[in-house]
């Protein structure tokens, strides 16, 4: 972390003692019981977490997207559950109102959100539309002075907490010259027509807060529309390459968990009269896993440095998460080959980020979406 000021230093070393003594143990009973902890969301609202990257005039920190990167790393080495709840509540709960409301709603809801006290979720992937969301069936139709929304949406986090105030979605609200005109309108929770499904039974993150959501003529005040009329799909565009890089943060993070877990284990695991970490083989699997996490790092840190110097950065999104997602996933299995039998038990942390990492070569955008990025970016796309 060579490159980080001193300020961003501390801002580490704070969330890292957070994530070492509030997170990590208290991680494996929510990861097995399927709970996301209210308490360490709340005490995650305490420290500030949810408003780094916000004006203070709205509550915020007054900081930029490295910070918000920095804390979600720290909380990521231990617990990716808890970590995609930052990123989400900020990313895709907080970021859409502060970038696209008007005035009042930022007023309204901005407090809430960047204190903790509330979340938010963005509802914009559907069973026919995921990297495609034009594909996008959900509706939005003008009534009397408000929207009549109609539709579903799946895999929305932060949607059902007893925290949860809005979701933000995505919605078709007209049609010209054969082309989808695409709003995003702010649908307030317990709005009657609007139902938060059961939670997904999910492979990783399970202390995640996930679930589908059904729209069934929910009807909300026209003055709920987020950003201008026709709007939505390019600005869902610029919230996901943003948040890319807090998905790449947070991978970094994982890939890094790994690596200290398997450098711990490798030099207390005695095998045939010496400890494992002597044995070339696990030196070797443990130095390429040490060059994933400084190259993911350096990577994200590039994104965050240009997106908040105001540059283009959408490609080096891109790249940052591919190369985050794969070094994540790569070290988790890697860590769990060092634990051996171990390495199959849920008890042990790499075991859970083995489970966790695989989505993130899928959420915020497929690998395969961030290459076809990287390809535009080269001129080669059609």
């Amino acid at each position: 972390m060579q490159d980080l000021t001193d300020e961003e230093r501390e801002l580490a070393a704070m969330v890292r003692d957070f994530a070492d003594s509030v997170v990590a143990p208290q991680s494996y009973e929510a990861d097995r019981t399927h709970t996301l902890s209210m308490d360490v969301v709340g005490q995650m609202g305490d420290l500030g977490l949810f408003g780094l990257p916000f004006p203070e005039e709205y509550g915020g920190q007054g900081g930029d997207y490295m910070a918000l990167g920095i804390a979600i790393e720290a909380l990521g080495r231990v617990d990716q559950s808890i970590a995609i709840t930052l990123e989400a509540g900020v990313s895709l709960g907080a970021m859409p109102v502060f970038r696209f409301g008007t005035e009042e709603q930022k007023q309204e809801y901005l407090p809430d959100l960047l204190s903790g006290r509330a979340l938010a979720g963005f509802g914009l992937t559907e069973p026919e539309a995921g990297s495609d969301a034009g594909a996008t069936r959900t509706t939005a139709r003008l009534d009397g002075g408000e929207w009549v929304i109609d539709g579903s949406k799946q895999f929305i986090t932060n949607s059902g907490t007893p925290i949860t105030r809005f979701v933000t979605v995505t919605a078709v609200t007209g049609n010209e010259g054969g082309r989808k005109e695409i709003s995003t309108i702010i649908v307030p929770n317990g709005t009657p027509g609007f139902t938060v499904e059961a939670p997904y039974d999910k492979v990783g993150w399970n202390a995640s807060d996930t679930h589908p959501l059904t729209f069934d003529g929910a009807r909300v005040p026209a003055a709920n529309l987020l950003g201008a009329r026709g709007s939505g799909f390019r600005n869902f565009l610029s919230i996901l390459d943003e948040g890319r890089i807090a998905i790449a943060a947070l991978s970094t993070g994982a890939a890094e968990g790994c690596l200290e877990a398997a450098v711990d284990y490798a030099k207390s695991r005695t095998i045939f009269g010496s400890a494992l970490s002597t044995r070339q083989n696990a030196q070797f699997t443990l130095a390429r896993m040490r060059a994933r996490v400084h190259t993911a790092r350096l990577a994200w840190h590039h994104a965050a440095r240009l997106r908040d110097s105001g540059l283009p950065f959408a490609e080096q999104a891109a790249i940052a998460k591919l190369v985050a997602g794969e070094a994540a996933m790569d070290n988790a299995r890697d860590a769990t080959q060092i634990f051996g039998g171990n390495g199959f038990m849920n008890e042990f942390p790499v075991a859970r980020h083995y489970r966790d990492s695989k989505i993130l070569e899928i959420g915020e955008g497929t690998t395969e979406v961030q290459l076809l990025v990287i390809a535009r970016g080269l001129g080669l796309a059609g």
